[in-house]
């Protein structure tokens, strides 16, 4: 920690040493980890400061808190450090268990419900690896490095990315029993026009649209049909408290719904007819397939899938 340093500029040690400091969230602690003095720390961050010309760290006398600044240069400094990282086992120079930060990105229902507990799992098995998980409403455009590894519904059209199937999954139509017995089962799919239907605002897919699929080969048939209702939400887990409470038919992933077509909560509605699949896949970059930790986590996951099927 040498205080001869560029003005202006952030060092290579710096970046390893802001990232402990933050994730420590005290200098004690970080002194600690990097074996050396709490006032080295101390000098070590005051340089940093000093050089870039603005504030990193808010302190308090209890607290330590990030500034926008130091959070910028924290998202940064990872980001720089996981390609080091990458580089390092993309070379074979590591061969060591995988380690570094993992990014992440799923759904908010899925994420909440399926990702995060197997994240869990997945870091008490490899403590090194450092995870990151965003969850979002809208999965994030592909072509944008910002995440390294998405979880996603159904087979992504980009080429430039890969795609890993983890597991199985359908869509269907459901609601409850008492909003059936009120206001009839439709038996044919341009029915579902005639009833309360509720919608669900996500990603790319066309809004208020449900296409249904029934037979195959030259006796296939297909309907796209423009549904309404009074309940719309960018929320799959509102949508299902919806039909749960009689409010009207739904289209929604099996996952989620499964557990109440058994208690008989819910009821599949046209059962005979098909909608577009929303098998499970981990996507991501084509230049992460070497890293270490992507390959085990998303190895991780798709023996997790398949160990509940």
């Amino acid at each position: 920690m040498t205080s001869r340093s560029a003005p202006g500029r952030i060092q290579p040690a710096d970046l390893g040493f802001f990232s402990v400091l933050a994730r420590c969230g005290s200098l004690s602690a970080a002194a600690r980890e990097l074996g050396v003095s709490t006032p080295a720390v101390s000098k070590h961050l005051a340089q940093m400061e000093q050089r870039l010309g603005i504030a990193l760290v808010n302190r308090t006398t209890r607290r330590m808190s990030l500034t926008p600044e130091g959070e910028l240069c924290l998202a940064e400094a990872r980001k720089i450090l996981a390609s080091i990282d990458d580089l390092g086992q993309q070379l074979g120079v590591s061969k060591a268990m995988p380690q570094g930060l993992l990014r992440v990105n799923a759904t908010l229902g899925f994420g909440r419900s399926h990702v995060a507990p197997l994240i869990s799992a997945f870091v008490r098995k490899l403590p090194a690896v450092e995870v990151q998980l965003q969850l979002s409403v809208n999965p994030p455009a592909l072509t944008e490095d910002l995440y390294d590894v998405c979880i996603r519904f159904g087979a992504p059209p980009d080429a430039r990315v890969v795609a890993r199937r983890l597991a199985p999954n359908r869509r269907l139509l459901c609601a409850s029993p008492q909003y059936l017995a009120r206001h009839g089962t439709p038996k044919t799919p341009h029915e579902l026009a005639r009833h309360n239907c509720i919608g669900i605002r996500q990603g790319e897919e066309a809004y208020g649209t449900w296409r249904l699929a029934s037979g195959r080969g030259k006796s296939a048939t297909s309907a796209s049909v423009k549904v309404r209702g009074n309940l719309t939400t960018n929320d799959g887990g509102i949508a299902v408290s919806w039909a749960l409470d009689g409010h009207g038919i739904l289209m929604r992933a099996e996952w989620d719904i499964e557990r109440y077509l058994r208690s008989g909560r819910l009821v599949q509605v046209l059962p005979h007819y098909a909608t577009p699949d929303a098998d499970i896949y981990a996507v991501y970059p084509a230049q992460h397939q070497l890293s270490a930790r992507v390959r085990a986590f998303v190895d991780f996951l798709s023996e997790s899938f398949a160990a509940r099927s």
